[in-house]
């Protein structure tokens, strides 16, 4: 199964962070799979491929031609695989159509606007790829905390824990992400609640 992994790209973070999320790319290649991601070296990126590489697994990297051009981040070199787009949206797309799961690990902006990205999608109908949250020591607890709200307060429709999964460990994680059941959800669904 080829897993988009989206994160961080910084490298000013706890190193409990890089240290997590390389050990979740060890553990997804050892058990089969590849990694699809922002192909950046820094930050969660970089962590989660070099995860992959030291345990053998196949990395596709996706990411702008102006980031290389302009020197806008470090890209990892070591890509099996690595795609040029001319804009974000297109490296985004990309991602999104070559993967067959989604973990989201602890990032900042562009991570929460992939995850709601796949998220809405996913409610949508559009797809039905499994969704997860690497929630590495309680990053995701008050994501998880706001959801609940805006459940409770009728922004979010109701169906949307159905349809991704928050855990901590790497083995729940893939549990999941292998086990997820395709829900087919449409808009009608939605308004019918």
């Amino acid at each position: 199964m080829k897993i988009c992994i989206f994160g961080a790209a910084s490298n000013l973070i706890d190193k409990k962070y890089i240290d997590a999320t390389e050990k979740l790319g060890e553990y997804l290649a050892q058990n089969g799979h590849e990694l699809v991601f922002g192909a950046g070296g820094n930050g969660l990126m970089g962590a989660a491929a070099r995860g992959f590489k030291r345990k053998g697994g196949k990395i596709h990297g996706v990411i702008p031609t102006f980031f290389r051009d302009e020197c806008v981040e470090v890209i990892y070199k070591e890509c099996d695989q690595l795609i040029f787009t001319e804009t974000m949206a297109e490296r985004k797309s990309k991602m999104e159509d070559l993967a067959d799961a989604f973990i989201i690990v602890p990032g900042g902006i562009g991570t929460f606007e992939e995850f709601y990205e796949v998220l809405t999608l996913k409610q949508l109908g559009r797809h039905t790829k499994p969704i997860a949250l690497y929630d590495i020591d309680g990053y995701y607890d008050k994501l998880e905390e706001f959801m609940e709200y805006s459940m409770n307060e009728g922004f979010i429709n109701k169906v949307c824990k159905e349809i991704y999964a928050c855990a901590e460990t790497p083995e729940k994680v893939l549990n999941y992400i292998e086990n997820d059941k395709p829900i087919k959800r449409s808009i009608r669904d939605l308004k019918n609640g």
